[in-house]
């Protein structure tokens, strides 16, 4: 399965499977969050450390072409690390990323204090979502996400938990890692809750935050989500995130909504 990016030295050169819904010259979210995820991972640190919380700031739509990829740590801590990540394309900078990592370290926690229990069925007890047919071919990235609907509808707008598994690697030659599922699957969160008529509307998220209690520890992500909109086209999408374990951290999204 072809990937959406092959690394370049500093470049992420990204294959048509980078393209979003709204425009298929525009990536879809998820492509630069997965990509971000990765080069965080690959920013080494003094102490074992757990990414415990993504920002993402979406300052300009992101093309469907060669990304430049940079990185710098902000801050080196015992405990905390700090560090920033940027996708330029073609010297304009296109995204830039918060990531703070917290030191990982064995305590005997009290075990009710772990993982939330699920209160949805598993994906494998759940219906496919065949909704994913009338959208997909003009939503590249999503020909490589396997999607199962636990509760509501990605086709009606309203509350919905649905199960994605990102099948396509995203960095050729590179394993899809815990934080590249848990951020690019968060970025689904606006389209898995709408509050609008998809075909109406358009409600593209200007960024995204991602906080984890722990890493996503199999395949497949529960988006468990819900849209609020105000008064002046503003709203937020958040969402709920779990695997087949327990729920295990959440997600934001501030969103910009415009009629077609």
């Amino acid at each position: 399965m072809e990937a959406v990016y092959t690394i370049d030295g500093p470049r992420a050169v990204p294959s048509r499977y980078a393209g979003g819904p709204w425009n298929t010259s525009l990536q879809h979210g998820g492509a630069p969050a997965g990509l971000i995820a990765w080069a965080a991972e690959a920013i080494p640190a003094d102490q074992p450390m757990q990414v415990a919380r993504l920002t993402i700031d979406l300052l300009r739509p992101v093309p469907v072409a060669p990304l430049t990829v940079s990185t710098e740590v902000i801050r080196e801590g015992r405990k905390i690390q700090l560090c920033g990540v940027r996708l330029a394309a073609e010297g304009t900078e296109v995204v830039r990323a918060s990531v703070l990592k917290i030191r990982s370290a064995q305590h005997a926690l009290p075990p009710a204090t772990l993982d939330r229990p699920l209160d949805v069925p598993q994906p494998d007890q759940c219906r496919e979502a065949t909704e994913i047919a009338e959208v997909s071919i003009d939503n590249p990235f999503l020909t490589g996400v396997s999607v199962r609907v636990a509760k509501g509808s990605l086709r009606r707008p309203g509350p919905a938990s649905v199960w994605f598994r990102a099948d396509r690697p995203i960095v050729q030659g590179a394993p899809i890692s815990a934080l590249m599922r848990a951020a690019l699957t968060s970025d689904f969160s606006n389209g898995t809750a709408t509050a609008l008529d998809f075909d109406r509307w358009t409600f593209i998220n200007g960024d995204l935050t991602i906080s984890l209690a722990r890493l996503p520890m199999d395949d497949w992500i529960l988006v468990d989500a819900e849209t609020w909109l105000g008064p002046t086209s503003t709203g937020i999408a958040f969402a709920k995130l779990a695997d087949r374990h327990g729920y295990f951290g959440r997600a934001v999204q501030s969103l910009v909504v415009e009629p077609r």
